[in-house]
């Protein structure tokens, strides 16, 4: 059984021929390719329409090669769209394949006429299954790519590949190295008595947060901090009560929800912990896409700058401000005005 997060709605598709243009005409020239999963697909050798099978891939067709985007699995927020080119915003919403409330089906699938899907995340027997079945269905070839924060670079150099964008990627992996590579040199100097213990609270309670190795709480590892909810073991998202957080009595709480950021400052109970005494809890930045892990793509890269600077103060003393906005410019292909740029880094104390 499919878990709801990857589903594929296909309900009938077995019963469906796919039209022409999703095989490969006779004497049209095609190649190989290898993916994460270590399968051989077979994709034309040129690629100019790419279906983005969920929020993850798509931001990261985007950022490598997004004149080869299909469409947005999601309609954009009003808050979201000052952050992306309006030529951009006007492609259609197609719903997403896998995750959480997905919502497109094989027949939207094939009216958008893809010359290839592209899946980024987990690599699962049960993903590698889900993509050999549409594949099989629909026949268009599916590319399923690896979501680990450490294999972004190689994400952003297989799109490079099959989109004729590598030249864009290459820019965009040179970035990436040279960033984590400062950034992780930095972080080894950090002693690990002054690494903190962070809870991540998710949702509007504030009880949802990652455990070890999840890819919610990815980056939080990945820059050197204890992650509070480790001890529970290792997985993705769990349900916590509040006492489970009090009797961690974390150093430092990260929040994406703004509802929630406030109630924690406002409410007795949770003025309790010693994170919120000391003002130290952050909101992180959302817009056009989570610096944590909503959802977990190329927008994570930023994140880590963000949490650098908020766990390690007196380290990470340098104005974001430059960073944010060369981000945004490669990766979002608009670069920020002064007032975005101070809108979104306003959870941060020292910017207000």
């Amino acid at each position: 059984m499919i878990p709801a997060r990857r589903r594929f709605v296909a309900a009938g598709a077995a019963s469906l021929l796919a039209p022409p243009w999703t095989r490969l005409a006779y004497g049209q020239s095609s190649r190989s390719l290898t993916d994460s999963a270590g399968r051989t697909v077979v994709v034309p050798a040129r690629i100019e329409r790419i279906y983005a099978a969920g929020p993850p891939a798509g931001i990261l067709v985007f950022a490598v090669a997004p004149d080869k985007l299909l469409g947005w699995t999601n309609a954009w927020r009003d808050a979201e769209k000052p952050y992306i080119p309006a030529r951009y915003l006007e492609l259609p919403v197609l719903g997403r394949m896998t995750g959480r409330g997905n919502t497109a089906n094989v027949e939207v699938l094939l009216a958008a006429r893809p010359d290839v899907i592209v899946d980024y995340g987990a690599v699962t027997p049960t993903y590698v299954s889900l993509a050999e079945r549409v594949q099989a269905q629909t026949r268009i070839p599916y590319i399923l790519l690896d979501g680990a924060f450490d294999r972004i670079a190689p994400a952003m150099e297989m799109v490079g590949t099959l989109a004729g964008t590598s030249a864009s990627a290459a820019r965009l992996v040179r970035y990436t190295q040279e960033m984590l590579a400062t950034l992780t040199q930095r972080i080894a100097q950090v002693p690990a008595q002054q690494r903190p213990r962070v809870y991540y609270a998710r949702g509007p309670n504030g009880l949802t947060t990652g455990l070890a190795g999840s890819i919610n709480v990815e980056i939080i590892e990945r820059v050197g901090a204890r992650n509070a909810a480790a001890e529970l073991g290792g997985g993705g998202l769990v349900q916590v009560s509040f006492e489970q957080v009090v009797s961690w009595d974390p150093d430092v709480i990260i929040t994406i929800d703004p509802n929630f950021f406030e109630e924690a400052r406002r409410s007795a109970l949770w003025r309790g912990l010693r994170a919120i005494r000391d003002g130290r809890i952050h909101l992180a930045p959302s817009v056009p896409y989570g610096w944590i892990d909503f959802p977990p793509s190329v927008n994570r890269l930023i994140g880590l700058h963000w949490l650098a600077r908020i766990l390690y103060r007196e380290r990470f003393t340098e104005d974001l401000r430059p960073l944010v906005r060369e981000f945004y410019s490669l990766f979002y292909h608009q670069t920020p005005t002064d007032e975005q740029l101070n809108r979104l880094l306003a959870s941060d104390s020292r910017e207000r």
